[in-house]
């Protein structure tokens, strides 16, 4: 079994108008299709925390040798009480693990480049951004599974050789123990795996996202695999054979008792119904049938706050009318399944539609962190800080545009201020209302009267 990994990021859905959300879904939907029944394909979401200090660093403001260090100190107090107020600290990864069977490593290679093209092209139609990982990117999305705290990743290939370690040994955490059958323990911290069971009539498209929403660190798992469309309709099709033998036999019972022949168990009317609609999906509205498992794998330092992440994650699940039931004395199974390494050791798999398993929809909304230059304020989905550097834009020009007392002239007043503490940049202000001037003094500037 060989495999290939593909980090993506995000793009607007939520946020998204009605006709922009239908076309991203249909697109999605025709992602999906792609794959046949040889390729297994395995969606990772990691949600790690502990990074806050990345995020800190990045909005960090250094003292200079002149009189606005106050004004520094006070700025930067305010992006951190924003930070706050967002996960910025949270690192949100998305992963696309596509694997196959082949005889060879040459016979994989090839082939797994192929798909690995054409699913970068299906991401572009999409308008995502994706980029293939290579074998230490891959290792390093590992060893962070394996040290939630955030351990740093410390590797090269050339160590392999000479230490005659592994890259199992770099990876693996300072100990396991699956003693309980109800959780793990992976170095320090505590973990649970559970299995979402879909028992709702109809899917919601906010489900997954309000999952990963949740602010602790959380690792979702889709294993998809695909089923040959002419074996989907042939199993169907048997079904519905046997319901119908059921149904006459009923009907057999109901003339020799002497009551009307049309009443039959509602359970066999009901799968009958069913079964038909699910074949006319398949036939004329482009679905294919998927088994679809769905992992939820949770860690906290001590039990009680992981008893109250996975009761957080239930109560979402519940919501959407669905159940979260943990993986009893298959921790293990469980745990390697939440690996973005394409294996999936757990048998519980739901037959979904191509339009059911697309409803997990795996973008939320698009976030701008770029550190740095200056705040643009905040999303308005995540709550998360908008950092951009200007400079580093296609096109660095800018306009403010709001209806009046919105606040236009503050936020060119709070840009201004964060190039003068921040660059060594001119800052050059043309004011014919003449709002501008207190600030240019108390910034030591010149004002020139014309």
């Amino acid at each position: 079994k060989y495999s290939k990994t593909v980090a993506f990021e995000d793009i607007n859905y939520q946020l998204a108008q009605a006709d922009d959300k239908t076309a991203i879904f249909e697109n999605w939907c025709d992602f999906l299709n792609y794959f046949d029944a040889s390729v297994s394909v395995q969606l990772s979401f990691i949600n790690q925390g502990a990074r806050k200090e990345k995020a800190q660093a990045a909005i960090e403001i250094p003292a200079q040798d002149d009189a606005f260090n106050s004004i520094r100190r006070e700025y930067a107090d305010m992006l951190k009480n924003q930070l706050e107020k967002g996960n910025n600290g949270l690192e949100k990864c998305k992963y696309i693990t596509f694997s196959i069977e082949a005889d060879n490593l040459a016979a994989a290679k090839a082939r797994l480049s192929r798909i690995e093209t054409d699913v970068l092209n299906n991401f572009k139609v999409l308008g995502v951004t994706a980029r293939p990982m290579n074998g230490q990117e891959r290792l390093n999305v590992l060893h962070g599974i394996f040290h939630p705290e955030g351990e740093p990743f410390h590797f090269s290939w050339d160590w392999l050789v000479p230490s005659g370690l592994t890259t199992k040994d770099f990876i693996a955490p300072s100990s396991f123990r699956f003693g309980d059958g109800r959780t793990f323990r992976m170095g320090r911290k505590l973990g649970a795996v559970s299995f979402l069971e879909i028992l709702a009539p109809e899917l919601n498209d906010r489900m997954l996202s309000d999952i990963l929403d949740l602010e602790n660190g959380i690792i979702v798992n889709l294993h998809i695999r695909s089923i040959d469309q002419s074996e989907a309709i042939k199993t169907i099709k048997r079904k519905i054979t046997d319901l119908d033998k059921m149904k006459i036999e009923e009907q057999k019972k109901a003339v020799r008792s002497g009551y009307d022949m049309d009443i039959i168990p509602s359970d066999l009317a009901t799968f009958g119904g069913e079964a038909k609609r699910l074949l006319q999906d398949l036939q004329t509205r482009n679905e294919r049938l998927f088994l679809v498992t769905i992992l939820i794998m949770n860690t906290a330092t001590n039990r009680q706050k992981l008893e109250n992440a996975v009761f957080q994650t239930a109560a979402i699940a519940q919501k959407y009318n669905c159940a979260l039931k943990r993986l009893d004395f298959q921790q293990e199974e469980g745990l390697m399944s939440s690996l973005p390494i394409g294996v999936n050791q757990v048998e519980i798999e739901r037959g979904l539609t191509t339009s059911s398993t697309a409803v997990f929809v795996p973008f939320t909304t698009q976030e701008l962190f770029q550190g740095g230059e200056a705040l643009y304020g905040l999303n308005a989905l995540s709550n998360n800080m908008i950092m951009v550097d200007r400079k580093q834009l296609k096109n660095p020009n800018g306009l403010i545009l709001g209806t009046p007392g919105s606040g236009k002239s503050f936020s060119a007043k709070r840009e201004m201020t964060n190039a003068f503490l921040i660059t060594e940049d001119d800052i050059i202000v043309c004011d014919p209302e003449a709002e501008y001037f207190p600030l240019v003094q108390k910034l030591g500037g010149q004002v020139i009267r014309i």
